[in-house]
């Protein structure tokens, strides 16, 4: 028996036609109204018609596997391919240790949970990695795609440097989740470097994006979303009397809906509402840093 690395995304859909059932599944089992799936459907439109997260993640298991020398492959916790139908097909190429990482690197005990389940009866034996947002690696990766993009800020001390991650429900930060506690200190790492890097007339905000697009809750109960959002953090630039945002969404990985619709198209018409020129830096996507990130953070795992 051999091991094998898994990487684990979100995941998303390549055909528009199964988005009820894909948010059903981001939902938990609840089934999304209509009216959210047409603004889905219209968010991918927008996009192109597909998401690249997965040929992202495939392109990232291939680059893992030629620099660990293990076979590495990867799943999707909410569509296809799942991680049950990965550890299955591992097994079948005679893989008994499966080292899982999840593409969530504030997140990974919800995605490590999920996985945990899906193993039963495949016999694959999990080693999973922990929340690696702290990552030292991993910040100097954003980092230097935001000091590549105030490279050509015209104007640094009007600038606010605006670091984003996905929104979650109140309640499940108030339930004890370390989700916001670990992206602000790992966006606070990160602007650390920036500065001691020179970029020192750069303020620096946090926001979180993506507010509600799961729906309302069970019963069509309103939640209440982890915040500021977009708008009310370009609010707070502009009142600042700053005139460019740079927005590094660092808590995300890849390019998907909410980078390339979020950000792209509706931050960048906030902003532009507001007076303020945009600018977004590069995602991590398959990049040969965002590699090794992923190599430091399976290596361990492998020799365990």
């Amino acid at each position: 028996m051999t091991d094998a690395v898994l990487l684990v995304s979100h995941g998303t859909v390549d055909d528009l036609n199964d988005l009820p059932a894909f948010v059903t599944n981001v939902r938990r089992g609840h089934p999304p109204s209509s009216e959210l799936v047409a603004e889905l459907r219209r968010r991918y439109e927008a996009i192109g018609g597909r998401s690249p997260l997965d040929s992202i993640s495939a392109a990232l298991a291939e680059k893992v596997e030629r620099r660990l020398g293990v076979r590495a492959a990867w799943a999707s916790r909410l569509w296809k391919p799942t991680v049950r139908d990965a550890l299955e097909g591992l097994a079948r190429e005679g893989v008994g240790r499966v080292a899982l990482v999840p593409l969530a690197q504030h997140s990974a005990h919800v995605y490590v949970e999920d996985a945990r389940r899906a193993a039963t009866g495949t016999g694959a034996t999990l080693v999973c990695a922990p929340s690696w947002g702290q990552s030292s690696r991993l910040h100097a990766a954003f980092a230097a795609r935001i000091e590549a993009t105030l490279a050509s800020a015209p104007e640094l001390e009007r600038t606010t440097l605006l670091f984003t991650a996905h929104s979650l429900p109140r309640s499940v930060i108030d339930a004890g989740d370390p989700y916001e506690r670990d992206f602000r200190a790992a966006a606070g790492a990160i602007a650390a470097l920036v500065v001691e890097r020179g970029r020192r007339d750069v303020h620096c905000a946090v926001a979180f994006q993506s507010q509600g697009m799961g729906g309302p809750g069970p019963g069509g109960r309103a939640v209440e979303w982890l915040g500021p959002d977009l708008g009310a953090a370009l609010d707070l630039v502009a009142e600042r009397g700053d005139r460019h945002v740079v927005f590094a969404p660092a808590g995300f990985l890849a390019d998907h809906v909410e980078i390339l619709y979020d950000l792209d198209i509706e931050a960048r018409e906030l902003a532009r509402s507001r007076g303020l020129s945009y600018a977004r830096i590069p995602s991590l996507n398959a990049d040969a840093d965002f590699v090794e990130v992923l190599v430091e953070v399976a290596r361990p795992l492998l020799e365990r």
